[in-house]
């Protein structure tokens, strides 16, 4: 079940799936997108690897933090790699987007760049830690004209 269905109103194109820590700046930044005003579920990774964990079964662009300090290794989080390592889950990926920090350097933003390549998906966005009410805008808009594209590709 989406942690925030779309909105009723509005027809559903989609979903966003994301993992925030508890510092919580990936969780604001998809607050600030508003995403079920545009039709889409909102569904977030667990925070500990023994919970329950996500099972989600539509086309969904997935939205993460990268750590590791700069260290790409350590880009992605064993929780981000639990939901990946998810046959079906991996099935519905359709984006990603990441966030980071500019003093990781090359790193910055390196967990979209393995997720792309490992699943086979564009690397869509990428903002600097809770991003930028612009940021939000163009995530926002851009996921939906992603699905909405999607939607008339898969009708053809």
């Amino acid at each position: 079940m989406p942690e925030r269905p779309a909105d009723p109103s509005t027809e559903h194109i989609g979903a966003v799936v994301y993992f925030s820590s508890i510092s919580g700046n990936t969780a604001r930044f998809i607050t600030a997108c508003n995403f079920p005003d545009e039709g889409i579920n909102v569904y977030r990774i667990p925070l500990r690897t023994k919970e329950e964990p996500l099972q989600v079964r539509e086309p969904y662009v997935l939205i993460v933090p990268t750590y590791g300090g700069g260290n790409v290794k350590k880009a992605l989080l064993p929780q981000i790699r639990k939901f990946l390592n998810g046959r079906a889950n991996r099935s519905f990926i359709r984006g990603v987007i990441s966030s980071g920090n500019r003093n990781f350097a090359s790193a910055f933003c390196a967990a979209g760049d393995i997720i792309s390549q490992k699943c086979h998906v564009p690397f869509m966005y990428n903002f600097e830690l809770i991003g930028t009410p612009d940021d939000h805008r163009k995530v926002r808009e851009g996921v939906r004209n992603f699905f909405l594209e999607q939607r008339k590709q898969d009708a053809r």
